[in-house]
């Protein structure tokens, strides 16, 4: 695989994930096998974990297909051959995706993939600024106490799935901000009024999933 030697060759010994950018199901990543022994042979001989991306409506989807890839490694508990065991391993250790309070659909997929093990990763958790300009938004942020950033990413950190959210910030002040969303999704889990405010904004926010997606392809991308 020459992405993966050339990987290897400029950032090998700082990589301990490599991701699969994209994964749709007509790429072919979710189905081709000699594809999938190739990946789980770099996670045995490098120590690579593995983990793959998504985007659009169908995430839930990829997420569930992913769940179904295992890899086998034949291991003999004997010298005898016909005791001979198949172990097979789940191939991806970890998903990312889009998910914030407008494009909820991946939720209970997270979900499932949380419950096997896998590792959470959230892209887009301001959906691209848009979240940004909902009143509800703003309205549970004077509420809380916090900027919007905030409370936005906040909400992600409180779900249940146990995310890692990416921070889109370009300035020190916008990190800075952003950062705030650890203390607010403390408050959104461990406060009978924060759990309130979590269970509104996420119900008043909600977008179907092919509207969201279609608004998405619609932005004009510097």
């Amino acid at each position: 695989m020459k992405q993966v030697q050339e990987t290897d060759s400029h950032i090998g010994p700082y990589l301990n994930l490599y991701q699969v950018h994209s994964a749709t199901f007509d790429s072919g990543i979710l189905t081709n096998t000699q594809v999938h022994e190739a990946l789980h042979k770099c996670r045995v001989e490098k120590g690579w974990k593995l983990g793959l991306s998504m985007s659009g409506p169908n995430q839930d989807e990829i997420i569930r297909e992913a769940l179904k890839i295992n890899v086998g490694d034949e291991q003999s508990t004997t010298a005898t051959p016909s005791t001979t065991k198949q172990k097979h391993t789940r191939l991806f250790d970890s998903v990312q995706c889009t998910y914030n309070i407008l494009e909820q659909r991946p939720s209970l997929a997270l979900m499932e993939a949380h419950n096997a093990g896998m590792d959470i990763i959230i892209k887009e958790g301001l959906a691209n600024g848009r979240a940004l300009l909902y009143p509800k938004l703003a309205e549970m942020a004077r509420r809380v106490g916090c900027s919007t950033d905030a409370l936005a990413l906040g909400a992600i950190l409180a779900q249940p799935f146990q995310p890692r959210v990416l921070s889109g910030a370009v300035t020190k002040e916008q990190l800075r901000s952003n950062l705030d969303a650890l203390s607010v999704a403390e408050k959104l889990m461990g406060t009978e009024e924060g759990k309130e405010v979590l269970k509104e904004l996420m119900d008043e926010c909600k977008m179907e999933s092919e509207e969201y997606w279609k608004e998405r392809s619609a932005l004009k991308w510097n």
